[in-house]
């Protein structure tokens, strides 16, 4: 598999696990062909699961003893069929306060389809619920990091790929170890140096670690990357087993490249300000709320009454045909928001996974469209090649061009879906125009005007800024560069009996299958415009680009009598926000000027690299920029923020959480000689 400078593998799907089952007395266990070794022992398996990781960490105490903010955090070499995090979840809810969080993280190389993790746990009644949820959520096999949110209280990252390179790109820290696996000589290719160096570097100062092995490579391979360990009772028929725990972990190296990129430290966090009802923002506020914040939503004017006020706007992304940071981002968004939209959403009232078909209209688009195929065999789930016969099919309406299926994607209703948001509970919603952020040593004063003239004061420990091209209009925001471009979507009425497309169709514009009996379509763009103003020029444009998305379409409409117009149409213009390599800005706001003081050496030299860690604004963080795809991006991006400002591990990768860093064209400006002390 060929990687990325930056370690990051390839972007393909996972390779699956190859089961066997096995007849026990108890009744069926996986059995693994690759490595010819058992998951579990159907008549023992969970007792061992509880002897080992549960008991050997001490997690019953600990749980019952946790008071940080912050979650508690398992780390896990191998999921396999999920037995041991189900069996942490219990006890964890056996045994943490009502407050507390837990946070899972566990690699797995070779994933099990979701029915084979039924049958899995199947015989375990009591974790039945837990079993469910886990099923229910389970993501597509793509490597990387998959975000599954299992209860209000727990949250699973599963790291999708090896284990030592899904550790080495892990942005968070542990507080307990599950070393488990295959054994040592049934994996050999795990159990190596490189696991446990990634264990040392991710692990919180005491972290614990327990294992079923004795093995010496383990014992010698632990040692070397600091852990302590012991030898203690073992389970069953082993009658020895690992366990320790690691004091002092070592410095994280990834940072003496980037020191710019080092996270702030944490910060009380009880009560947090978002100014922007956006889709930006009111993702983040569910975020928020769902750990327990209490969250204060600031808008001047109304929940999604800006460029996220559309009735209905497509979910979908384009990817590059050669693989990039902003293509793995916007990958793992699309995944991420559709599973976020059937949690939040489970009767698909706000949103439709009916499928995205993407058009290829023209010779240079096919070629790269099938560059893109080439370079990303992804599954079949996630995207796939169509011709225009199977595309037509799709649709419900012909098409002259083949191109790529997204079966999982679809559209939303963007502003019926921050209106639900902000309704969550801890979300408190305050109409005002935010004009000044005071920032005291308690955290910040929001200074504001309601719509009736009077004074609005907001007092919050942390801030986010989600105002989309308006975000850089504060004093700690100026110089952070943002674009506006206008928008406009079209809407037509169709008679009952109309044709219509039964999927989002993509080529230049989009149409979206009519919602309750209208045909929404465009959308223009036009950067460096701040107009929202529904224009005719622009229901004209949108008609034209109707016409190239779905050739002949309009033209058997006017067959029936049914003759589309500008007058006929009525429609929503918007400002969309772009930053200028279209990625969007998610995480904390840097303190600009000390950026250019601190990093001044990097013009002359860009290796010259101080050791000097950014400084940031405290507790101040944005999100913005997400363009045309923000049902794509935002509610990923919240997730990153949330996990961030609670300090948690993170759902991407260390370097795509970089790439999203607001900092990161203050860098890039400083390298280039434009920002000067």
């Amino acid at each position: 598999m060929t990687h990325a400078p930056d370690g990051l593998p390839a972007l393909t799907s996972a390779t699956p696990a190859e089961l066997e089952w096995r007849e026990e007395s108890s009744g069926l266990s996986p059995h693994s062909r690759v490595f010819d070794d058992v998951y579990f022992s159907r008549h023992d398996g969970r007792a061992e699961t509880e002897h080992v990781f549960i008991h050997a960490n001490h997690l019953p105490q600990r749980f019952r003893e946790w008071t940080l903010e912050r979650p508690f955090v398992i780390g896990e070499t191998g999921l396999g069929t999920g037995l041991n995090m189900l069996c942490a979840w219990q006890a964890f809810d056996q045994h943490a306060p009502a407050g507390a969080r837990l946070h899972l993280v566990s690699t797995e190389r070779y994933p099990m389809s979701a029915a084979d993790l039924a049958q899995a746990l199947a015989g375990w009644p009591d974790l039945a619920d837990r079993a469910a949820a886990l099923i229910e959520a389970w993501p597509e096999p793509v490597i990387g990091v998959h975000r599954l949110t299992l209860s209000p209280r727990v949250t699973l990252d599963l790291h999708i790929g090896d284990s030592s390179e899904r550790l080495a790109l892990l942005d968070g820290r542990v507080d307990a170890w599950f070393l488990d696996g295959f054994a040592p000589a049934k994996n050999p290719d795990m159990w190596q140096p490189a696991l446990f160096e990634q264990m040392a570097a991710r692990s919180r100062p005491g972290a614990t670690f327990a294992t079923f092995t004795c093995a010496g490579i383990v014992k010698r391979g632990l040692k070397a990357a600091g852990f302590q360990w012991r030898k203690v009772p073992g389970h069953g028929r082993k009658r020895e087993m690992l366990a320790g725990e690691i004091d002092t972990p070592p410095a994280d190296k990834r940072r003496q490249a980037t020191p710019w990129y080092s996270p702030p430290p944490a910060l009380p966090h009880r009560r947090v300000a978002i100014i922007g009802a956006g889709i930006a923002g009111c993702a983040t506020a569910e975020a928020l709320a769902r750990r327990g914040i209490e969250v204060t939503l600031i808008d001047s004017t109304a929940p999604g009454a800006g460029a996220s006020g559309n009735e209905q706007g497509a979910l979908y992304v384009k990817l590059a045909a050669d693989t990039n940071h902003q293509s793995r981002v916007y990958l793992a968004g699309l995944l991420y928001s559709q599973r976020w939209l059937a949690r939040l959403d489970g009767e698909d009232q706000l949103w439709s996974p009916c499928g995205v078909l993407q058009l290829a209209h023209g010779d240079r688009e096919a070629r790269r469209q099938r560059r893109f195929l080439e370079h990303h065999p992804l599954p079949h789930s996630v995207v796939h090649s169509i011709d225009a016969a199977q595309a037509s099919q799709l649709a419900g309406v012909p098409v002259t061009a083949g191109g790529l299926c997204y079966p999982g994607a679809g559209w939303v209703k963007p502003r019926a879906l921050c209106e639900f948001l902000v309704a969550r509970p801890g979300v408190n919603f305050v109409k005002a125009q935010i004009h000044d952020l005071k920032a005291s040593d308690q955290g910040w004063r929001l200074l504001g005007t309601a719509a009736d003239g009077s004074q609005v004061t907001v007092d919050a420990d942390q801030v986010v800024i989600a105002t989309a091209h308006q975000a850089n209009q504060f004093e700690y925001t100026q110089g952070l560069p943002l674009q506006p471009v206008r928008g406009q979507v079209s809407r037509w009425r169709l008679p009952p009996d109309a044709p219509a497309p039964q999927r989002v169709v993509c080529a230049g514009g989009y149409v979206a299958p009519p919602l309750e009996g209208v045909l929404t379509f465009g959308a223009t763009f036009v950067p460096g415009r701040s107009d929202a103003d529904t224009l005719p020029e622009d229901h004209a444009a949108n008609l034209r680009e109707l016409d190239q998305t779905l050739p002949g379409y309009t033209d058997r409409l006017r067959a029936q009598g049914i003759t589309p117009s500008t007058e006929s149409l009525d429609g929503r213009g918007g400002v969309r926000c772009a930053s200028p390599d279209k990625s969007p800005y998610a995480g904390p706001l840097p303190d600009q000027q000390a950026w250019v003081e601190d990093y001044a050496v990097l013009e002359k030299d860009a290796t010259r690299v101080p050791d000097t860690p950014g400084r940031h604004h405290r507790g101040l963080w944005i999100s913005a920029a997400h363009g045309s795809r923000g049902l794509a991006s935002a509610p990923l991006c919240a997730e990153v923020l949330a996990s961030r400002i609670c300090d948690e591990p993170l759902p991407l990768e260390a370097p795509l959480a970089d790439h999203l860093h607001p900092g990161r064209r203050v860098i890039r400006d400083i390298i280039q000689g434009k920002r000067r002390h």
